[in-house]
C-alpha cells in the first residue's frame, strides 16, 4: 500500500511537472502588464473567480485609470473597496455580496439582463471586451485546457475578448461540454494551484426551510425536468425527492445536492428529450465534494448559458420545473427578486428564463418558493411593492407560490382572486393587514 501511494505521488508530480512544460507561464504582475486604463475587462465568476490575478489586479490600481469590470457574480474577492473608487468601475451584470455596496454607491452600476442574453451582448459587440481573465484547468495532452466550474457568459466573453489572460489551476475540474479552449488562446498564463471558492447552503437551512422545500417536494413529478436556484430552499427541496423518480436535470447552477440524487438513481436523465441521459448546467458551485464530483465526469455537460437558459429549448424537455425564490411578492402576483426598494441586491439573473421555459413545458410547473418573512419578522407578501423595486417575474408569467403556509398555482385567477390565495400563503400575523389592503383595494 505504502509503494503504491508513493508511485501515485510520483506520477501525479511527473503530470504536473508535463502539463507546466506545455506552456510559458509568468507571473501575475508579468501578465497584467497587458492592462491598460479605459478599457473594459470580463472577469470569470462563480466558483471559477481568478481570485489570484483579481487581487493582483487590485494591487496595480495606482497605474490604472477607468477600467471597467464586467462580470456575474463573484466569489473570494472584495470588490467594495472604496480606494478601488476612480480605479475601477464595477458593470455588474448579476449583483451579489463580492460588488453590492459598490454598485449601490455609485462605484459601479447594474445593468439589468436575463442570464440567456448575456452572451449577446459580447457577440453583437454591444459590451465589446478588451481583456477577458478567466481560470482554467491544465492543459490535457491536446493543449485543451477547462473553463471548469464556470463556462455560463465565460466563453461568449472570451471568444469575443481582443486579449486573454488564464489562471491555470490544477485543482479547478476537467469539465465536459462547452468547456474546452486550446492554450494558444490564451495571451499570457499565471500558474496557481489554489483551492477555489465553496459554498455550502445546506448551513442555512432551517424549520421555515425545510418546510418549505417537503411542499415544493411534493409539487415534483416522477420524470420532471429540475432547475433550481441558488440558496438553501432549492438544497432543502433535493432532500426531499429521494422517493422519486426518473428525475433530469436542465439547470443554470449546480449544486451538491444533486450528488445523492445522482448516486441512487433517483436523477437518471432518462426522461429528458433535450441532451438526453446528461445532467445539463452553465456553472457549478458548492464544496469541493462538487468539484471533485464534476471533474472528468461524463455524466455532466456545462454548456453555453444562451443555450441552457433559452426558453425555447427549455420547454422541449417535459414538466420542467423550475424552483426560484423573491424578495416580496404583491397581492396580484408581481415578483420582485433584485432588489429591496430601489437597493440592488442580486438580479434578473435566469429566473424569467425558466419561469417562462417551464410555463411553456407539456406539464411544466414555474414555482417561487420563499420564506413568508424576512430574518426580521416583515412580511414578504405585501399590498404593493416598495418604491423603486423591480419587477422579475411579472403577474402574467407568474404560477405557482410557495411559502411554508402551503402552495397556490395563481396561473387563471383574477386580481382579487391571487390576493385572497396568497393571504392564505402569508404569516398569520399579517394576514389581518393584507385583508383590510385587499379589501380597500377591491372594495368586497
Amino acid at each position: 500500500m505504502c509503494i503504491k501511494i508513493k508511485i501515485n505521488l510520483l506520477a501525479y508530480a511527473v503530470n504536473i511537472k508535463q502539463i507546466k512544460m506545455v506552456t510559458k507561464y509568468v507571473s501575475a504582475e508579468e501578465a497584467l502588464i497587458i492592462l491598460q486604463s479605459n478599457t473594459r475587462v470580463f472577469l470569470q465568476g462563480s466558483a471559477a473567480t481568478p481570485v489570484h490575478l483579481i487581487n493582483k489586479m487590485f494591487d496595480q490600481k495606482e497605474r490604472l485609470k477607468n477600467v471597467e469590470l464586467v462580470s456575474i457574480t463573484q466569489q473570494g474577492v472584495d470588490m467594495n473597496d472604496p480606494s478601488l473608487a476612480g480605479h475601477f468601475f464595477m458593470n455588474s451584470l448579476f449583483v451579489s455580496e463580492s460588488n453590492r455596496k459598490a454598485v449601490n454607491s455609485g462605484m459601479g452600476d447594474y445593468l439589468p439582463v436575463f442570464l440567456s442574453e448575456i452572451p449577446l451582448l459580447f457577440n453583437r459587440n454591444i459590451l465589446p471586451i478588451d481583456l477577458a481573465i478567466v481560470h482554467v484547468s491544465p492543459p490535457d495532452k491536446h493543449g485543451y485546457c477547462s473553463l471548469g466550474t464556470s463556462v455560463d457568459i465565460t466563453r461568449s466573453a472570451l471568444l469575443n475578448a481582443k486579449k486573454v489572460i488564464a489562471q491555470v489551476n490544477p485543482n479547478m475540474p476537467r469539465v465536459h461540454g462547452d468547456a474546452f479552449v486550446h492554450y494558444n488562446k490564451f495571451d499570457a498564463t499565471v500558474w496557481v494551484e489554489d483551492d477555489l471558492p465553496e459554498v455550502s447552503y445546506a448551513e442555512d437551512n432551517n424549520e421555515i426551510t425545510e418546510k418549505i422545500g417537503k411542499i415544493v417536494a411534493g409539487l415534483v413529478d416522477d420524470g420532471a425536468t429540475l432547475q433550481l436556484g441558488i440558496g438553501s430552499i432549492p438544497d432543502s427541496v433535493l432532500k426531499n425527492l429521494t422517493n422519486h423518480k426518473n428525475l433530469g436535470i436542465h439547470t443554470e447552477m449546480f449544486s451538491d445536492g444533486v450528488i445523492p440524487l445522482i448516486n441512487n438513481g433517483t436523477i437518471n436523465n432518462s426522461q429528458k428529450k433535450i441532451v438526453n441521459g446528461y445532467c445539463v448546467t452553465s456553472f457549478i458551485l458548492g464544496t469541493r465534494k462538487l468539484y471533485d464530483f464534476a471533474d472528468d465526469n461524463p455524466i455532466i455537460k456545462a454548456l453555453e448559458v444562451n443555450y441552457v437558459n433559452d426558453p425555447r429549448v427549455l420547454c422541449l424537455n417535459p414538466k420542467v420545473t423550475a424552483i426560484n425564490s423573491a424578495i416580496e411578492i404583491d397581492l396580484t402576483g408581481q415578483v420582485c427578486s433584485d432588489s429591496i426598494g430601489s437597493y440592488q441586491y442580486s438580479g434578473i439573473g435566469g429566473q424569467m428564463d425558466f419561469i417562462r421555459g417551464a410555463a411553456l413545458s407539456e406539464d411544466g410547473k414555474p414555482i417561487i418558493a420563499m420564506p413568508s418573512v424576512t430574518a426580521k419578522g416583515i412580511s414578504r407578501i405585501v399590498p404593493f411593492l416598495k418604491q423603486g423595486a423591480g419587477v422579475v417575474t411579472t403577474r402574467g408569467h407568474i404560477h405557482w407560490v410557495v411559502t411554508e403556509y402551503g402552495a397556490a398555482n395563481l396561473f387563471g385567477m383574477n386580481m382579487e382572486q391571487r390576493a385572497t390565495a396568497l393571504i392564505k400563503l402569508a404569516h398569520p400575523d399579517h394576514r389581518e393587514f393584507l385583508e383590510k389592503s385587499a379589501f380597500e383595494r377591491f372594495k368586497h
